[in-house]
């Protein structure tokens, strides 16, 4: 989904002049082969953030294949982000520590087999599986890739690819409704899935002839904190449990509060364990910035009202509109591309204004967006009922984005800017996750107009959170911000 960072700390990153037996001096032109190496990455990370969105418009097809409720419906798309967040930061460890190439390699492999599995799934426990899987897979590939990346260009061609990394990663985005609506036009909701597979063969075909192995590098014992990783993921799934299974049991039923409990056991004990180990996932220091504590917030917050609105507009287009696949993707179309359209517009603005009054106005149309669709009549109009709420609302988590990412980088040394990129990619899929678990028990226990309109009532908070809890930020002038 839209995920904003900035190339230029990402730039600032120590450069490497050898990236898995690829030499380049600093500054020097790549040579032809490295171009070939970013296409290939580019390729694995479309490939992986267009599965966020690819699937929203092939939901209501789903639920009446495999007979899935709206509430259960909401973990085809929660546990891909759900397990993508919550293993993010372990991936990015794993490829810190031994070879990236094989990390990589391990993530586009799981990543395949898991799409070819939910494609096959024959009902919906396990598509939910697989989509874990998925999930499981992207949190190892993402944070690989992007550190062959990093390492693998220097000075202005680093530039030049982080600027590719980025745009496609928008264009996944987008292109994951239209596309979605295409393939479940033209064959089925499994092709979504399935279109996976041979784009994935091909990768791991091509990367161990363009991206030499490193030397090899045995992971020593207590480098990875294993423990950490369990008890966070372990604590987030417990959570969303909590939060989707209000709709059937209520906020204050046997099961919801013991889940909510075994939620706050486990991420407390996720706390104790980075404060007491050697070598945690997050060193508790990060905790203290509130620059990268309060924008990591932000991009929760904002993500979870964007994909919630994909997730929640989609089953209104089809379930109460009758609209197809294909025409709910092209409906979709208008939002992720406005998003982009913001954040090219708030890149100019942020070196005159600061941060805080594009954050905090980006929020605040997103949350105008919202109130808007929830006030769609059951015979709406996408004209004059939809698509002004829609492009409210990706307007303004576009402008939003590039204001957190500007926040959470501020301040950031060079040696800690993958810590603090692998925080705000976290906070991205987790938002995701929590966002559309709460939003569809609220659907299923008052209609999806009263899942917009907490949607709108989060957007609000967020936006005087902007004014008052984020710190005000001047980006100086020049400094390019892309979303990813």
């Amino acid at each position: 989904m839209a995920h904003a960072t900035s190339t230029r700390s990402a730039a600032h990153a120590p450069p490497a002049h050898a990236a898995h037996g690829a030499h380049a001096p600093h500054g020097a032109e790549a040579p032809a082969r490295s171009w070939a190496l970013l296409a290939l990455l580019a390729v694995a990370e479309f490939m992986v953030v267009l599965d966020v969105t690819v699937v929203n418009v092939a939901l209501p097809t789903i639920a009446d294949a495999l007979g899935l409720g709206a509430g259960r419906l909401s973990w085809v798309v929660t546990a891909y982000v759900l397990f993508t967040g919550g293993l993010m930061l372990l991936g990015g460890r794993l490829a810190d520590l031994t070879d990236r190439r094989t990390v990589f390699l391990a993530g586009l492999g799981l990543f395949t087999a898991s799409s070819l599995a939910s494609g096959l799934a024959w009902s919906g426990d396990a598509l939910i599986l697989a989509r874990a899987l998925q999930g499981a897979g992207a949190a190892l590939l993402l944070p690989a890739a992007l550190s062959i990346v990093t390492t693998a260009y220097t000075g202005r061609q680093r530039a030049v690819a982080l600027g590719v990394w980025s745009a496609l990663g928008s264009a996944g985005a987008a292109a994951g409704v239209l596309l979605g609506g295409v393939l479940v036009t033209l064959f089925d909701w499994r092709w979504i899935f399935f279109v996976n597979v041979p784009i994935g063969i091909a990768l791991a075909v091509l990367t161990p002839r363009l991206l030499a192995a490193a030397p090899a590098r045995r992971l020593r014992g207590g480098r990875l904190d294993l423990l950490g990783a369990g008890t966070l993921m372990a604590g987030l799934v417990s959570l969303v449990l909590a939060v989707e299974g209000t709709a059937d049991h209520g906020w204050t039923s046997t099961r919801t509060l013991g889940l909510a409990a075994l939620a706050a056991l486990l991420l407390g004990a996720f706390a104790a364990v980075e404060r007491s180990g050697s070598r945690p996932l997050v060193p508790p220091a990060t905790w203290r910035r509130r620059s990268l504590v309060s924008g990591a917030g932000m991009m929760f917050a904002a993500t979870g009202v964007l994909v919630g609105a994909f997730f929640l507009g989609s089953l209104y287009l089809q379930r109460t509109l009758g609209a197809t696949a294909l025409e709910t993707g092209l409906a979709f179309l208008p939002l992720a591309l406005v998003i982009l359209a913001g954040a090219h517009l708030t890149q100019h603005v942020l070196p005159k204004l600061g941060t805080r009054p594009p954050m905090a106005a980006g929020m605040a149309l997103a949350g105008g967006g919202a109130l808007l669709l929830s006030r769609a009549p059951g015979d709406a109009s996408y004209a004059a009922d939809l698509l002004p709420g829609f492009v409210a609302l990706g307007l303004g988590v576009g402008t939003a984005l590039v204001a957190v990412a500007v926040v959470t980088m501020d301040s950031i040394a060079h040696d800690e800017a993958g810590l603090a990129s692998g925080l705000l990619s976290t906070a991205h899929e987790l938002g995701a996750a929590i966002g559309v678990a709460a939003l569809a028990a609220v659907a299923v226990a008052g209609g999806i107009g009263d899942a917009f309109a907490v949607s709108a009532a989060v957007a609000g908070v967020g936006a005087l959170a902007a004014l008052v809890a984020v710190p005000a930020v001047r980006p100086e002038p020049g400094a390019r911000m892309a979303v990813h």
